[in-house]
């Protein structure tokens, strides 16, 4: 947010928790993986309370929700069948996408880079009564073994926190098996060119849709980053699926339900009457990979 309150025309539509504190600016620069991981990762540690007690009742304790939209897996049955099958989810959070996989007959496992939305976890765990085994760990350094899954999904997770997105999609195609499904949602690629304000003047697009430059936040104090999202286009995503062996069978783009009137950041009824907020992608693996 700039000091007036008004939301930041530089800042993501993703980006949806609290306003930046007086000694966080905003910038649009290069940085590493691990400038990324390093801000994230305790970023969503501070958030992660706030985060749960806002959106948890929307999220259900067991339920699986791709978006802001509110699309349900019951209702888009993107993963196919999960009863019997092992299911990973990246970014899992508070894990109410994988215990749903797992009421549903799956054998779901989570991983979170935020140690705080993992002890969620464990409340919810305790809360339902269907438990789900998380890790701490990376998109790009997933800690299992070769072939150990038949799904992998991401529900508005990790990837676009992720700067070697390649690395990731690499790992998500060696933990599954040959004809495995990676799905995920993002934030809708297209959404980058407009501002992080879900009235009516979200909608008019303030930047590129192909400037690729990381939306950074900093500590003018210290100068450390505390904050990072990175933006692919639609072709970025169609060249990275393909170049690890995937091959897109799904594309949805939620459309706004009528009566839905949930402000969540950039997402309102306001904005998504007109433009998607939201993408989701299915892809199978190749038999032989690439």
């Amino acid at each position: 947010m700039t000091e007036a309150g008004l939301p930041d025309p530089d800042a993501p539509d993703s980006r949806h928790h609290q306003p930046l504190s007086p000694s966080i600016f905003s910038d649009r620069r290069a940085v590493t993986e691990e400038e990324s991981r390093r801000a994230n990762g305790p970023d969503w540690d501070a958030y992660a309370d706030e985060y749960q007690a806002t959106h948890g009742a929307f999220l259900g304790d067991a339920g699986f929700v791709w978006g802001p939209e509110g699309l349900t897996e019951e209702a888009a049955g993107v993963l196919g069948g999960v009863a019997g099958r092992d299911v990973l989810e990246v970014g899992s959070g508070a894990g109410q996408c994988s215990r749903w996989v797992r009421a549903h007959g799956g054998r779901a496992v989570g991983l979170d880079l935020s140690h705080r939305q993992l002890q969620h976890s464990l409340r919810l765990d305790e809360e339902t009564g269907i438990v789900v085994p998380s890790v701490l760990g990376t998109a790009t350094h997933l800690p299992f073994a070769d072939d150990s899954f038949d799904i992998v999904f991401c529900s508005f997770g990790a990837l676009q926190f992720v700067r070697d997105l390649d690395a990731a999609v690499a790992e998500a195609a060696r933990v599954l098996r040959p004809g495995g499904r990676f799905a995920f949602s993002i934030t809708h690629p297209t959404r980058w060119m407009f501002p992080d304000d879900p009235a009516e003047t979200g909608l008019t697009a303030t930047q590129s849709y192909w400037d690729r430059t990381p939306y950074v936040e900093v500590d003018d104090d210290t100068g450390q980053v505390t904050y990072v999202e990175h933006h692919r286009t639609l072709g970025d995503w169609v060249g990275l699926l393909a170049a690890a062996g995937f091959r897109i069978h799904t594309l949805l783009e939620p459309e706004w339900p009528e009566g839905h009137d949930r402000i969540w950041g950039g997402w309102s009824a306001a904005r998504g009457r007109l433009t998607p907020g939201t993408a989701v992608i299915a892809a199978d693996l190749g038999q032989e990979r690439p």
